[in-house]
């Protein structure tokens, strides 16, 4: 398939800036994947499309403040975002300017709280860097660290809470898993006393996941590969689901990859850990997961890609062309589709 075949047309006013003030207030477009009729509602509503025994699988990883802003010997300015941990307490980060940053040099950031020491460069240009600090690296990073927004939101966000879910827990996500954003903790309980259950991965978003498609032939484009985690309790509810003929229902694109990329073809999941680069495009062959929660995802990328598999370009398509029209608000602080 061609990258071309993922493009759409959307008004810039439609890019979304900041969160909304309720978090389950969104709209919500609800797709079904096999006739391609599609519904408006809110998200608040989601109960309604949920029955008892539906598994939802979210995603529990937390977004660290990873972009940092410091000086060099020189006195110039230097800019690096966290990217994961690598082997040995090492950061892969993104740095800016990178001339200035080669191996055996240092930056430091609130004058001196944390020191950055380049120590290899690595595939892309990423520096593999020793942070030098006193106390905990997080609590540093904390008070030191801004949030890491995507390019296409420019407004400052006031709080950073509302860039992380209700339920976050494992710190290591350069990005939130923004599908989860709309949910609220009383909608959360309100699911449960309904019968649905609920249960969690954790995948640590980098920023390769805003990495454009560049190859006109999709299966030539190289995943940007990242951590995850599948506990024992996630596989033995999921496995049990499989088994039972109750849904899956992925919340977010990582959460979607995560199942995907340990389960295996006869729907059972084992407890797991490890990188995945999977890429998920038509063709694809779910083995775990059976419906989605997701926000709007930009033309021709992996995201898009990714849905299009679970419910057909063309419906997919379709869908974003009304949500268009019914002025939705797209990308991460913007409305969520339920692709049932």
């Amino acid at each position: 398939m061609k990258k071309s075949d993922f493009w759409y047309d959307l008004p810039e006013e439609l890019i979304a800036q900041t969160p909304l003030e309720d978090r389950a207030s969104s709209r919500l477009l609800v797709l079904d994947k096999q006739s391609g009729e599609y519904s408006f509602d809110v998200f608040h509503d989601l109960g309604r499309y949920l029955k008892p025994g539906d598994l939802l699988v979210m995603n529990d990883s937390r977004v660290i403040p990873a972009r940092l802003i410091g000086e060099l010997p020189t006195g110039g300015k230097v800019e690096l975002v966290l990217l994961h941990q690598r082997d040995g307490g090492l950061w892969e980060c993104l740095v800016h300017p990178g001339k200035k940053l080669r191996v055996g040099a240092q930056a430091n950031f609130g004058g001196g709280k944390l020191i950055a020491h380049v120590e290899q460069i690595v595939e892309g240009g990423n520096r593999l860097i020793r942070f030098e600090y006193e106390g905990v690296f997080l609590e540093v990073l904390d008070e030191l660290g801004q949030m890491p927004l995507p390019p296409y939101i420019k407004e400052k966000l006031d709080d950073p809470e509302r860039y992380q879910t209700v339920y976050n827990k494992n710190p290591g996500s350069a990005a939130a898993p923004t599908a989860g954003l709309h949910f609220t903790d009383e909608l959360l309980r309100e699911l449960r006393d309904r019968g649905v259950e609920q249960q969690f991965v954790t995948l640590h978003v980098g920023l390769g996941t805003f990495r454009p498609v560049k190859e006109e032939d999709i299966e030539s484009h190289l995943m940007h590969a990242e951590y995850c985690v599948v506990p024992e309790e996630t596989a033995r509810a999921v496995t049990a689901a499989k088994r039972e003929g109750r849904r899956v229902i992925a919340v977010g694109t990582t959460s979607c990859r995560t199942l995907e990329a340990f389960g295996v073809d006869d729907g059972t999941l084992a407890p797991s850990s490890g990188w995945t680069d999977i890429f998920i495009y038509p063709g694809y062959k779910f083995k775990i997961v059976d419906a989605l929660i997701t926000n709007f995802h930009l033309p021709e990328s992996t995201l898009v890609m990714l849905v299009s598999a679970l419910a057909g370009r063309e419906n997919i398509l379709n869908a974003y062309k009304a949500a268009i029209d019914a002025k939705f608000r797209f990308f991460s602080f913007g409305d969520a589709m339920f692709i049932q």
